[in-house]
């Protein structure tokens, strides 16, 4: 057997069990997300806030309209010169009388010290609570959430084995630019990878924990010197052996427009943070993108120009098509999953899935160009804030600057 048939049958071994994984992953979210849940222990929700995000008014309307009895919903901000103070004041006097919460609350988390100012504003949250309070869920400020979010994102915790539960964002644009398209159809590409797994990570955004579980494991201790709460909660699960839940149900929308540097500087920025703080879950992430688009675009070339026999070539070629095809069947797939999760937000939607669908097979390379761009430095900035980050639970504030 010559390298290049050891090459292609690696490559199709993989593959092909990888898509049908993928298929049994869009089956599984939606066939739950519509699932009615009566689980409902006591819950505070917690919202960080910093700044106005997009749709900010109506992100924060959809905590409030949560179809949930008697939950604690607690916004936190850093200080009250803070904008979303004043409009988180405005939208409690509207909202508060007509939502199910017993108890709406806007706290002051001040600066932070020693970890990033997000995770201080939830132990600061987090330190308020009494011993009634079961369960600890969080949301982010540019999520926009269904009515019954919280009631999914609860359920999974009425069984031990699952340490947390997570939800994920889906990235609406707000304008359809090509690099806001390009940031829905790359971050489509990730939450395809969410599903019933043991591999999940959570996402900030959209989880929840166990107030005995969050003690257990030391998060109260652990995000004291924190700059993800996400990734902190996600090693602590996984270190204890539980399983961290996704739940499709609590795939979020969030309302966004970037144009290429903003978009580049996310990107980075996620993925500094994964590659600092979760050195594995980078270097998997830099194999499967790399297998991605050497599969695709490697056996094409090797096809068309590689120094191999006619046979190696045609070998080549059809690895090209399948890997073409996969491709594209995932593509096809994420987005007829999402037009069912997302119903109100499917005709914003329709050129993110034309985007998707028709150049699917150029958004690997460049989320490719985004891990080589992530590999250097250890300094971000992140709402208004720049942080050097040594470790999961290292870093230095190096200054803040005002929203």
């Amino acid at each position: 057997m010559e390298w290049y048939d050891i090459i292609a049958v690696v490559l199709l071994v993989i593959q092909i069990p990888f898509l049908f994984r993928m298929l049994g992953h869009y089956r599984y979210v939606l066939k739950k997300h519509k699932r009615k849940r009566t689980y409902k222990p006591n819950a505070v929700m917690i919202v960080p806030c910093r700044g106005l995000d997009t749709h900010f008014h109506e992100n924060i309307t959809s905590c409030f309209r949560q179809d949930y009895d008697s939950y604690r919903l607690w916004f936190v901000v850093g200080d009250k010169s803070d904008p979303a103070y004043a409009e988180l004041q405005r939208l409690k006097g509207q909202l508060e009388s007509t939502c199910l919460a017993r108890d709406v609350r806007i706290l002051i988390a001040g600066p932070t010290q020693t970890c990033s100012q997000k995770t201080h504003n939830l132990l600061h949250a987090y330190e308020q609570i009494d011993d009634s309070v079961e369960v600890l869920a969080f949301a982010d400020s540019d999520a926009h959430l269904r009515p019954d979010w919280l009631s999914h994102i609860v359920y999974p915790l009425r069984q031990d084995k699952n340490g947390a539960a997570t939800g994920y964002r889906w990235f609406v644009p707000k304008t359809n630019n090509l690099a806001s398209l390009a940031l829905s159809c790359v971050n489509a590409k990730i939450a395809q990878l969410l599903g019933n797994t043991r591999f999940n990570q959570a996402w900030g955004g959209s989880m929840a924990i166990r107030v005995d579980t969050f003690r257990s494991l030391g998060l109260d201790k652990m995000w004291t010197k924190a700059l993800s709460d996400d990734y902190a909660l996600s090693c602590a699960v996984k270190k204890a052996e539980r399983k961290i839940a996704f739940v499709p149900a609590c795939l979020v929308a969030s309302h966004e427009a970037m144009t290429w540097p903003e978009l580049f500087e996310f990107a980075r920025r996620q993925l500094v943070i994964t590659r600092i703080s979760m050195p594995g879950t980078w270097w998997f992430g830099v194999m499967c993108i790399t297998y991605s688009v050497f599969g695709l675009w490697g056996s094409a070339a090797l096809a068309i120009r590689g120094p191999i026999p006619r046979s190696g070539k045609l070998l080549m070629g059809a690895v090209a098509v399948v890997f073409f095809l996969s491709q594209g069947i995932r593509a096809f797939a994420r987005q007829w999953m999402i037009a069912r999760l997302l119903e109100k937000d499917r005709s914003a939607l329709r050129y993110a899935r034309l985007a998707d669908i028709t150049f699917f097979w150029g958004w690997s390379l460049l989320l490719l160009v985004f891990f080589i761009v992530s590999a250097f430095g250890r300094t971000i900035c992140w709402r208004g804030i720049r942080y050097r980050i040594y470790g999961l639970t290292d870093m230095t504030i190096i200054d803040a600057q005002q929203n």
